[in-house]
């Protein structure tokens, strides 16, 4: 970790003086009403003009049908349930957003982004953007662009 502070508050960078942002996991911790829109205005803000935005959420739909699911046990609902409401281990791991694509892309338009792309994983270490409950990717992950 280079830098610690609040996502909606990114202050202590410069006006389009980054190249990238790498968000795993993060944005869900974020209230949809304000605190959402702020972090990734903050984002589209520090970032160069091409600068890239790669967020990774949990999938918000993908969880809902699984967790719907016939045939799955009461111990398989639990695992679902945690990241659609956080692990809940501390004050901060509560998830206050449920996202899926078609709201990710709205925030995203609302910061000021106009280019993006859903990718499968990023696959630049073991993280949450590669999380799967079985075989099935539980995790939303977008690349934004300024």
């Amino acid at each position: 970790m280079d830098f610690l502070g609040n996502c909606t508050d990114l202050s202590q960078f410069d006006d389009a003086g980054i190249e990238a942002i790498y968000a795993s996991h993060v944005f869900e911790h974020l209230d949809y009403q304000a605190e959402l829109l702020e972090a990734l205005a903050e984002c589209h803000r520090v970032l160069r003009a091409g600068g890239e935005l790669m967020v990774s959420v949990p999938n918000f739909g993908v969880l809902c049908q699984l967790f719907a699911a016939e045939g799955i046990t009461e111990i398989q609902r639990f695992r679902i349930m945690r990241p659609v409401f956080g692990g809940q281990t501390d004050e901060f791991d509560y998830h206050k957003v449920g996202l899926i694509e078609e709201f990710l892309v709205n925030y995203l338009r609302r910061a000021g982004f106009t280019n993006w792309r859903r990718v499968e994983e990023f696959s630049l270490f073991n993280d949450g953007s590669s999380l799967r409950l079985g075989e099935y990717l539980v995790s939303l992950n977008m690349i934004a662009t300024k």
